[in-house]
């Protein structure tokens, strides 16, 4: 029975670990035809969408329309986004690319563009278009929901690795190029006007749902771009006079004349041997760092899980010693010559200063743990894959707002068991200091966003969504889990507290507030920081992130080590005979905020390459709500093992 169950664990960890992502029923799959077999079931066209462009030199994403590209039909419709998609800033548009499935096509024309010098509008569609090349901003092109991806050769492994997106063009500059080798040249931008489409079906010739379209059928699998700069006004796209098409590096002279003229060819390859399920399996798995992604993080949580058993163990087995020599004291004056943490028994649980300010936090805390949880268990069942594109941020934002409750609840109970009676401020601070502050940085980095013609602006009416959802959703759930905690009893402390304060003796350097709040954060980051790598680049350098089962593992191994490091600081602090063990016990392992904004730093220098203050600013805006709302975290969870702690040390020892 024991080794079954064993094995049960270890296929469920397996499992776990080596999740893939599956399709929900609202993400069918799509059945493509030619033209001439169409029915209703297999279409024909294959549509092209176009998302914002962003770069990692600048934190600031545009839309599609922002620069001088081709535009599609005016009555041209484009799909509806969830709340993820717009918060994220992306913008899904159609294109005016249009291809038809199993259809061969070579140097299509799109659109031609004519710009002149003494035109001003021209001038600065032109300079436009010039800093999105001087930035690196990348096209992000979206077809059958799969992104259109940019596969290029690794020099160092000879391997093959697919990014999402392609640049919208290449420079040389200052000895500084984007280009490739042959395209080099001093002071030379180039626009990529070309692309050179390659989708990759799967025939339905073998599958039951394509038998009735025969070799004629079939499912895309991938969509492959190669970017191009092509003078057509000196030859074809393919042709032998074919020229790089080079920009002007500066405004026009007013007699001078540009032209672009925008084009594109499509190739079609059957691939059987790549099942429609298992599609993004080449994107998920050409990330640039794999052996890391895999080895480094299981060496990672093999370390902290090893560090986290030897702290529990010493824990407990020092705990077992005192609590058996306590309970054989029975005279009063040996109880006196003791000393350690039963000597503030009559203090421990005398309320902390600042208890309103504390009871609110930790009830945000549990919101935000409650949200992280149930969020990082609907990703690992597959629910939040990269294919329902914007699903994680909504599943956050909609899971924080239905949790108020467990946060008014949790708030109230503290704040009675402190003695608190202004219940109202406590319900109103609760529902309104933690997502007040989130909002407020928010607004004013999308008024950043605004004024630099961002993408990434929310707009007006979703921001009143947003309010509506905080207003009228959060805050009155919030209002019926504190009703609910101040209408229970009391938490009832297992020993009493005495009327005058006892007095606290000097402490040495170690047992200092202080640096033992200092040392409580280091090791719950030595468990998230290769995890936070990877997370942040998915947030800044349009890498996608898929690992949720590590990151579920590494979430529990965070709490396991938050709550053991805050345990064994305090447990070292009452030995001490001090007794301030309520805020220090939420500072211990919420200081591990502070390493992740150290880290964060420390990313922004050495791996962006962001220059212009706006974006500096946006960077660590969203960095501080980050900071702030995982300070939120770990705190609580800190605290809350801490009193589960002494509450039950303090229950099995007798005290007179």
């Amino acid at each position: 029975m024991y080794k079954m169950k064993l094995n049960l664990l270890v296929l469920l960890l397996f499992n776990i670990i080596y999740v893939h992502c599956f399709y929900l029923p609202g993400l069918a799959p799509v059945n493509y035809c030619k033209k001439e077999d169409e029915t209703k079931d297999c279409q024909s066209e294959v549509t092209l969408y176009v998302n914002r462009l962003n770069t990692e030199e600048s934190v600031i994403p545009y839309e599609y329309n922002h620069f001088d590209f081709c535009l599609p039909k005016p009555d041209s419709k484009s799909p509806v986004e969830n709340l993820g998609q717009v918060v994220f800033g992306e913008r899904i548009r159609p294109s005016p690319y249009k291809i038809e499935f199993m259809k061969n096509s070579s140097c299509v024309d799109v659109c031609k563009k004519e710009y002149k010098g003494n035109d001003k509008t021209d001038n600065m569609l032109l300079a436009t278009l010039r800093k999105g090349i001087s930035l690196s901003y990348k096209h992000h092109w979206i077809v059958d929901n799969m992104p259109v991806t940019y596969c290029s050769d690794n020099r160092r492994d000879s391997k093959v690795y697919c990014t999402t997106g392609f640049k919208m063009g290449c420079y040389t500059r200052n000895k500084r190029t984007t280009c490739d080798p042959e395209m080099a040249e001093e002071d030379a931008y180039y626009i990529f006007n070309h692309v050179d489409l390659r989708i990759t079906y799967h025939s339905g010739v073998k599958e039951d749902w394509g038998s009735q379209f025969g070799s004629n059928g079939g499912r895309i699998i991938s969509v492959k771009v190669t970017p191009r700069s092509v003078d057509h006004s000196a030859g074809t796209c393919d042709g032998p006079n074919s020229k790089l098409l080079r920009f002007p590096p500066k405004p026009l002279g007013k007699d001078e004349k540009f032209e672009i003229t925008y084009t594109y060819s499509v190739t079609f390859i059957q691939d059987n041997t790549v099942k429609w399920s298992s599609r993004w399996d080449y994107i998920l798995e050409s990330m640039p760092y794999p052996n890391i992604q895999w080895f480094s993080i299981l060496n990672s949580l093999v370390i902290v899980l090893f560090l986290s058993g030897m702290v529990g163990m010493i824990l407990l087995r020092t705990l077992y010693k005192d609590i058996a020599r306590y309970n054989q004291i029975d005279n009063g004056e040996d109880a006196q010559e003791e000393f350690g943490w039963k000597l503030v028994h009559g203090d421990v649980f005398r309320p902390p200063r600042k208890g309103m300010l504390l009871s609110v936090l930790l009830g945000s805390g549990v919101q935000v743990f409650c949200m992280t949880l149930v969020t990082l268990a609907f990703a690992c069942l597959g629910f939040l894959s990269p294919a329902n594109r914007g699903a994680l941020m909504t599943c956050a934002m909609v899971l924080y707002v239905l949790l108020g409750s467990p946060a008014g609840y949790v708030s109230a109970r503290i704040y009675k068991s402190f003695g608190g009676e202004k219940w109202k401020s406590n319900i109103l601070l609760t529902s309104m200091l933690a997502p007040g502050i989130v909002f407020g940085l928010f607004f004013i980095m999308n008024l950043v966003l605004w004024a630099k013609g961002s993408s990434a602006a929310i707009p007006f009416s979703t921001l009143v969504g947003l309010l509506a959802l905080w207003w009228l959703v959060s805050v009155p759930l919030t209002f019926v889990g504190a009703f609910i905690g101040f209408s229970k009893r009391t938490i009832e402390h297992p020993v009493r507290t005495n009327q005058i304060p006892r007095l606290i003796p000097e402490q040495s350097v170690y047992t200092q507030p202080l640096p033992g709040i200092i040392m409580g954060g280091v090791l719950p980051f030595g468990c998230i920081f290769i995890q936070l790598f990877f997370i942040l680049n998915s947030i800044w350098s349009s890498q996608m992130y898929y690992m949720f089962g590590f990151l579920f593992l590494v979430f529990i191994i965070l709490v396991i080590t938050c709550a053991e490091t805050t345990i064994l600081l305090c447990y070292f602090h009452l030995c001490a005979e001090d007794y301030h063990w309520w805020w220090r016990s939420y500072l211990t392992s919420g200081f591990t905020a502070i390493y992740l904004f150290l880290y964060c730093c420390y990313y922004f220098y050495t791996k962006l390459q962001i220059e212009d203050a706006a974006s500096a600013f946006l960077y660590f805006g969203y960095t501080t709500i980050m900071v702030f709302l995982f300070n939120l975290l770990t705190g609580s969870i800190g605290f809350f093992a801490c009193f589960w702690f002494i509450r039950k040390i303090y229950s099995v020892v007798k005290v007179d």
